[in-house]
C-alpha cells in the first residue's frame, strides 16, 4: 500500500513556473512507476508526464514537452513535477500516481494503482 500527497499548486501568471511534489508513504516507493496526470473543469482527465522506477525513463504529453520536466528522488521517496513557461490551458487539477512499471503503458490512468488527493494550478493570463 502507497499513500500520495501532492503539493506544490497554486495560482500563477502565464509565463511563470511551478514545481509539484509528490510524497509518497508505504513502502517500495523505488519499485513503481510514477505519472503525473492532470483534470481541468468539464474535462477528462489526460495524461502529463510519468518518470520508470529509477528515474532513466521520462515521457511527456505533447503539450507539454519542453515546458515540464518529472523527476524523483527514490531516497526521499518523492516525485516532482516542474512546470515552466505555464499557460492558460495548464489550469487544472493535477494529481500523481503510482504503477507497477509493468502494467501497461504510462499514459493510461487505469494501469496506476495509487493516486494522490490533487492540487490544484491555476495560471491566469
Amino acid at each position: 500500500q502507497v499513500q500520495l500527497v501532492e503539493s506544490g499548486g497554486g495560482s500563477v501568471q502565464a509565463g511563470g513556473s511551478l514545481r509539484l511534489s509528490c510524497t509518497a508513504f508505504g513502502r517500495s516507493f523505488s519499485t513503481y512507476a510514477m505519472g503525473w496526470f492532470r483534470q481541468a473543469p468539464g474535462k477528462e482527465r489526460e495524461f502529463v508526464a510519468a518518470v520508470s522506477e529509477n528515474g532513466g525513463i521520462t515521457t511527456y504529453a505533447d503539450s507539454v514537452k519542453g515546458r515540464f520536466t518529472v523527476s524523483r528522488d527514490n531516497a526521499k521517496n518523492a516525485a516532482y513535477l516542474q512546470m515552466n513557461s505555464l499557460k492558460p490551458e495548464d489550469t487544472a487539477a493535477y494529481y500523481c500516481a503510482a504503477k507497477n512499471p509493468y502494467s501497461g503503458n504510462d499514459y493510461a490512468g487505469a494501469h496506476y494503482l495509487y493516486w494522490g488527493q490533487g492540487t490544484q494550478v491555476t495560471v491566469s493570463s
